[in-house]
């Protein structure tokens, strides 16, 4: 059965390594059949959120014209959210966060979702990146029916491109093929 997939890529640079990544879980899920998409949020106008509360009172609208709406109706619509961001510091990029409050408004339809997280970092550590998929399962433990599938970590990547050729641009492809 077919099912729609949403790549959230929060890489700053388009071919970064967390954004190779997005693209090869894309590649493997369009070729298992599925419907699949990615958004890369660099793209997108997306303000950070202000906690007026204004979306609690008045049917879960934010106040903000950008192009959040949008993107949080593709998540509700989507069987399957992977969400991607390089790794800063141990924790997930601003990009990333920034878009993970904008569901404030309306995250308690988020559900149901089977969730992929993909990280990228210059450490060749993986116990090293727990911060960051804590970051993401803390997310994801709001959401109800969240079902955490799998997780990649791209590590040993500090220039753009050095992810390329790694154990972790086939364990995405074939990610995406087993969604």
């Amino acid at each position: 059965m077919s099912k729609k997939v949403l790549i959230l890529s929060a890489s700053p640079r388009k071919g970064g390594n967390s954004d190779l990544l997005c693209d090869q879980f894309l590649r493997g899920a369009k070729e298992a059949g599925h419907e699949a998409e990615k958004i890369f949020l660099r793209d997108k106008k997306i303000s950070y959120c202000t906690g007026c509360g204004t979306c609690q009172s008045n049917g879960g609208k934010c106040v903000q014209k950008d192009d959040m709406a949008e993107i949080l109706d593709k998540m509700i619509a989507a069987d399957v959210i992977v969400m991607a961001t390089p790794v800063y510091f141990y924790m997930m990029n601003g990009e990333m966060k920034t878009l993970i409050d904008r569901t404030v408004s309306r995250y308690t339809v988020i559900s149901n979702k089977e969730m992929y997280f993909i990280m990228a970092a210059a450490t060749s550590s993986k116990q090293a990146l727990e911060r960051t998929l804590e970051g993401f399962r803390g997310f994801t433990s709001c959401l109800s029916g969240a079902r955490e599938q799998g997780v990649i970590y791209g590590t040993g990547a500090w220039k753009m491109g050095d992810i390329k050729g790694s154990k972790a641009m086939g364990q995405a492809y074939e990610m995406g093929k087993k969604v």
